[in-house]
């Protein structure tokens, strides 16, 4: 070394005369040092032992222990966690869950949230949490470039507390570097209230703790806090700004429970089983950085439970380890059994492949004294908020195979307390807080790779279907409020509910195809509907078979597995030899070619990725094998709820804001339709097997008259102001809740029908059905290429349809007005941007038709204006004609 110690420099000065001239043999011993040689001795020890750690034993004197595979100590207000050292560069599971949180705007209890694999490093005498990077791999040869290519992610650091452990060689480190915001909740926060939330670590705590052999748990108090909230602007904002949290006593602090999560992965890894796209399994992903002869070197894992029989040799048998799940303490009583039920329903798939009793449920005791959302308990848990109505049901695998290891469904409220207080008026067909960038799915996470659909507002949609159901069957006589009829529809949709979130934590994605297999005919057929279902999968956003008026009813809700659900659990579960697994398993999806085996994910139908949905048939809340058919049936009960509604007026008793919330729930109902029928134009019906697998193309253009049947149906249809007819002294007594502050103001039916009118419009006239619209011929052979739907057709009936008053010298109504105004501005901003359109590009071809079709346009305002006409019409028709003069007028680029 260069340099010496001061420590060292001490020691050699305070002994340096025994060093240097050791005693002859038999001399006698030295003389005692002098009192200076002393106290620098004396300085020296203490010097040194300052640095040096102290004893286990001290440290944790007088603390409880929690044994396990960390263990806790406790003592007073502090908290340590005892590191073994044969826990140092070993992987284990790190997540964190929500217990507690603010109730609105995607911020609820009950959220399982982030897993990641991670170990804990040692340097000095500082120790790491490090989470692994595990989406590149390599066995022996390629493991080194690959560390060094892909960087680990530090997520805390803590110094060590104690000197080892005599015998358990393992040291202490204070627990509170887990009093971090590793959820990244404070952006969650950001992103829902634009005011810069940050944790107080002062004033965040550990409330609990807990561990065994194979779990160590801390739910820790998380206080988030912001100096101010910000002064509202002066002016109104281009972009309106989140109201400051309206659940708080103060919004300037809050607390969030989180549920902190270290557990040991198993010994023996499970087996692994792979995709297949032909059915629809969540998965664990990576890139297998070992070879590079492979076509393909993404690897995807089947994310499952590890499931094995307890006699192999049997038939069917138990398994060694059946799946668990508990039902949380709050979830209320009277619902338990219809959640038990939609649990155990997955049996019958199970039984399919020779497990009995696959799946257990049991009750959590009122005294429990664990929590369900640690990482040892598979639960369903209610949970309760504001403005919530949706469930999830995300799990937590072992990164390395994909075995599934815990899952928590979070379920909420909106059955227990009066769903429809939730429903807003909101008519778009999309949740108002499901397809928002506050959702779940949308906010930042660590790991969690596997995941790509966990959230699921399902059963905010289902609620919402529920209401529109019971407000008919209610206005036709057919079910009473509070009866025991509408009691056991509840408890026949929160089955419902119940057996499709399951089957997410089993490992199942979304099936938006499978309400397609059962025809109009057999949802009317008692029979067939009792012994088959609704619907080939619970996996499908499936809607109520609500009869039209006059026909008989048969089941309003799907209650049972389809076809679909037996499928998909085979592939995941059933025991294969290892020697044969491949080609059983190929076996097994080569059946995807059955009718009732269709399938269908979020992104086949539109629900994030690239893909905009262009398959008609993979829709969520649609009933039977014709969507469009579907929609038109939707349009008929929805008209008829707002007449008997009308007819029925107001009785004594009655709720004052019913009418108001059953004139919305028809809006909503046709606003999940509308999209879907849009799809049917420019469409392509895709299929996921090898292309010409039973004479089947990739993908097949929807027939020429089922596109135009579905154009036709919403130009003649939803287009016109015929359709939303509402009578004065129905719409003037739509009563307000005067309870509330916020109690709204008088129904915006012109709002409710614009939105519903443009959820389609906007699809009709989107970049990507100009493309396809353009593209279809080369799919069509030279004689149905004649036949075809062209993009010049389109346009030309969506654009005369919209603006038919122009030949006819009718009068314009406000309806038709707005609606007239919404697509000439779409049409003027595509023209003057050149056709871009949030960074995509309209065709050159369809940017020409565009604005041919202006011109046209602008020649049929010119000869309106002449014809006179109500001030308002003619104001309309020359502000309408004005400005699209001068768009065509504009310069811009050309390509």
């Amino acid at each position: 070394m260069w340099a010496l110690s001061a420590v060292s420099l001490a020691l050699m000065a305070a002994t340096g005369a025994q060093a240097q001239t050791p005693p002859a043999n038999g001399a006698a011993p030295a003389a005692a040092p002098s009192p200076a040689q002393a106290a620098a001795m004396a300085a020296a020890r203490a010097a040194a032992d300052a640095t040096a750690l102290k004893p286990f034993a001290d440290v944790s004197k007088d603390a409880k222990s929690q044994d396990g595979v960390f263990s806790i100590w406790k003592k007073d207000e502090k908290t340590w966690l005892e590191v073994p050292r044969s826990m140092l560069n070993k992987p284990f599971l790190f997540t964190v869950n929500i217990a507690n949180a603010v109730g609105e705007r995607g911020l609820y209890a009950s959220q399982m949230g982030f897993d990641v694999m991670v170990e804990f490093r040692l340097v000095g005498r500082n120790l790491q949490l490090v989470a692994l990077n595990d989406m590149f791999r390599a066995k022996a040869e390629g493991k080194a470039s690959v560390a060094q290519a892909f960087s680990p992610s530090l997520l805390a650091n803590t110094a060590v507390a104690s000197a080892d452990h005599p015998e358990r060689k393992s040291f202490l480190v204070d627990a509170s570097f887990l009093l971090s915001d590793f959820p990244m909740y404070s952006t969650r926060l950001e992103m829902a209230y634009r005011m810069p939330y940050g944790l107080d670590r002062a004033n965040s705590s550990f409330v609990a703790t807990r561990a065994d052999a194979q779990l160590s748990t801390f739910t820790g108090r998380m206080h988030f806090a912001t100096p101010r909230i910000p002064a509202p602007p002066l002016m109104p904002m281009p972009v309106p700004m989140p109201p400051p949290p309206q659940t708080l006593p103060d919004p300037r602090s809050l607390f969030v429970d989180y549920v902190i999560n270290l557990r040991a992965l198993p010994e023996q890894q499970a087996a692994v089983r792979h995709i297949d796209p032909r059915l629809g399994h969540f998965m664990t992903s990576y890139t297998d950085m070992d070879s590079d002869i492979k076509p393909n070197n993404r690897v995807h894992m089947l994310n499952r439970w590890r499931l094995e029989k307890a006699d192999a040799a049997a038939a069917v048998s138990e398994p060694k380890q059946p799946i668990v799940y508990w039902l949380d303490k709050n979830i209320p009583a009277r619902y338990r059994e219809a959640v038990k039920a939609g649990i155990l329903e997955w049996n019958k798939a199970f039984e399919k492949i020779g497990f009995k009793n696959a799946v257990v449920v049991k009750q959590q005791p009122d005294d429990a004294d664990w929590d369900n959302m640690d990482a040892n308990h598979a639960s369903i848990r209610w949970f309760v908020g504001a403005d919530v109505g949706f469930a999830i049901g995300p799990s937590h695998v072992d990164p390395r195979t994909g075995e599934i290891l815990d899952a928590d469904i979070g379920m909420s409220d909106v059955f227990a307390r009066g769903s429809r207080r939730f429903l807003a008026e909101d008519v778009s067909g999309h949740a108002s807080h499901g397809d928002h960038d506050h959702s779940p799915a949308a906010l930042p996470r660590l790991g969690s790779k596997h995941q790509h659909a966990a959230y699921c507002n399902y059963t905010e949609q289902a609620a919402s279907e529920m209401n529109f159901a019971m407000d008919l069957l209610e206005a036709r006589g057919d079910i009473a409020p509070d009866s025991p009829e509408a009691e056991a529809f509840v408890n026949a949709v929160i089955k419902d509910v119940i057996m499709h979130e399951v089957g997410h934590t089993l490992g199942l994605k979304h099936n938006f195809k499978a309400s397609t297999v059962v025809t109009q005919a057999q949802l009317k057929d008692k029979a067939f509907v009792e012994a088959n279902g609704l619907s080939a999968s619970v996996m499908d956003y499936n809607a109520y078979n609500i009869p039209l008026k006059g026909e008989k009813p048969t089941a309003l809700t799907n209650t049972q597995l389809g076809a679909y659900d037996y499928w998909a659990i085979e592939y995941a579960y059933k025991p294969l030899d290892p020697a044969t697994e491949k080609q059983e398993l190929d076996k097994i999806a080569s059946r995807s070619t059955e009718p009732q085996l269709i399938y269908a994910d979020d992104m086949d139908a539109g629900v994030g990725g690239p893909y905009d949905g262009m398959d008609p048939l993979a829709n969520r809340f649609d009933l039977g094998d014709d969507p469009l058919g579907y929609f038109q049936k939707r349009l008929q009960l929805s008209k008829e709820l707002w007449e008997r509604v009308q007819t029925r007026g107001y009785k004594p008793g009655d709720d004052p804001t019913r009418a108001r919330r059953s004139l919305m729930a028809g809006f909503q109902q046709l606003g999940r339709g509308a999209e879907s029928a849009a799809k049917y134009v420019g469409g392509m019906s895709a299929s996921r097997e090898a292309p010409g697998t039973n004479g089947k193309s990739a993908f097949t253009p929807i027939a020429p008259a089922k596109q135009r049947e579905a154009l036709k149906t919403l130009t003649a249809g939803l287009f016109s102001s015929d359709s939303f007819k509402f009578r004065p002294e129905f719409l003037s007594n739509l009563q307000l809740d005067y309870n509330e502050w916020d109690r709204g103001v008088p129904a915006d039916i012109g709002g409710a029908v614009l939105r519903l009118q443009m959820s389609a419009l906007s699809r009709l006239m989107s970049i990507p059905t100009a493309k396809r619209l353009l593209d279809l011929p080369g799919y069509l052979s030279e004689k149905d290429r004649k036949g075809a739907i062209s993009l010049a057709e389109v346009y030309g009936s969506v654009q005369g349809a919209i603006w038919s008053e122009l030949k006819t010298g009718a009068e314009i109504d406000r309806t038709r007005r707005a609606l007239q105004r919404e697509y000439l501005r779409g049409l003027i901003g595509t023209l003057t941007r050149g056709g871009a359109v949030s960074g995509l590009a309209m065709p050159a071809d369809a940017l020409a038709m565009l604005r041919w079709n202006a011109r046209l346009l602008q020649a049929d305002l010119q000869a309106a204006a002449a014809k006179g006409g109500s001030v308002e019409t003619r104001a309309h028709v020359a502000e309408s004609l004005s400005a699209l003069s001068e768009a065509l007028k504009a310069t811009m680029v050309r390509m």
